[in-house]
């Protein structure tokens, strides 16, 4: 599905006509991340549902609403669920939420995801700040940004050599030194799911330069970037790497680890917000 400049401007109309000030900040919350947004004050609650063209999400663990309100004094628009290319959506539909952001005149995006370790002394439970990405999918074809050029937004082909903003990376180092919370980083793959890997699939990734594997993410980045957003990305780490094939992953376990690692997020997230 090819998403034009006036399905973007109109759900952009839709979100304004709700609220009363100017929005900055923008969150994508991963999967079993969610409960972040429920520390916004005065929220505005709009379910995917009520805005006509907007994807809805449709698995556990995302809840599906957009929240508004403020966040450590910053006004910010989160999303309590994303959507990922796996549940039928095309990648334009995926990075439909981005494109609205931009046009609501945010200019920062959080992203968060749900990963697994490839990295092997990450634990179930941490935190890695997103420095780089392989952009796997992409590298397939499914790039967001196949298709007309949107001139409006940013050029044809956007540079994509400091995808993830290196002052916000700084600020977030300096949240988890003051937080005394131990803070991993790394290289973030992004692939398409909804399998999980493969013990040769995860060999590979960590012989490519890989930290941490999701299923979502780097699009939203590409199409941030594109559009000229600021980026700051963390990966909650949800299970080991399963390099040996000895252990079974399961969508399950990588919600139970949402309740260690959203906490940790939520410090880090609003530490930034004070910073910035």
């Amino acid at each position: 599905m090819e998403i034009t400049l006036e399905t973007i401007d109109r759900l952009t109309q839709a979100i304004r006509s709700k609220i009363q000030y100017e929005l900055r900040i923008g969150i994508i919350l991963g999967t079993g991340l969610g409960r972040i947004a429920n520390s916004i004050q005065e929220p505005i609650n709009i379910p995917y549902r009520d805005l006509a063209d907007w994807p809805v999400s449709t698995v556990q663990g995302h809840t599906g609403q957009l929240v508004i309100g403020k966040l450590e004094n910053q006004p910010v628009l989160a999303m309590q669920g994303r959507i990922h290319y796996y549940e039928g959506y095309s990648m334009q539909q995926v990075t439909l939420p981005v494109r609205v952001m931009q046009r609501l005149g945010i200019s920062i995006l959080i992203v968060t995801n749900a990963a697994g370790a490839i990295h092997p002394e990450f634990l179930p439970g941490d935190v890695m700040l997103i420095t780089d990405n392989l952009n796997l999918a992409g590298m397939a074809g499914l790039n967001p940004l196949i298709g007309p050029n949107l001139d409006v937004f940013g050029p044809r082909f956007p540079d994509m050599s400091q995808s993830y903003d290196r002052q916000m990376c700084d600020l977030a180092r300096k949240v988890a030194r003051q937080e005394k919370l131990i803070l991993r980083e790394g290289v973030y793959a992004g692939l398409s799911g909804p399998s999980f890997e493969t013990p040769a699939d995860l060999r590979f990734l960590r012989t490519s330069g890989a930290d941490a594997v999701g299923m979502s993410t780097v699009s939203e980045v590409i199409v941030a970037r594109h559009g000229g957003m600021r980026v700051l990305g963390f990966s909650g780490i949800s299970n080991k790497a399963n390099l040996d094939g000895n252990t079974i992953t399961s969508h399950e376990e990588v919600l139970e680890a949402g309740n260690l690692i959203a906490p940790k997020l939520e410090i880090l997230i609003r530490g930034v917000l004070r910073l910035i």
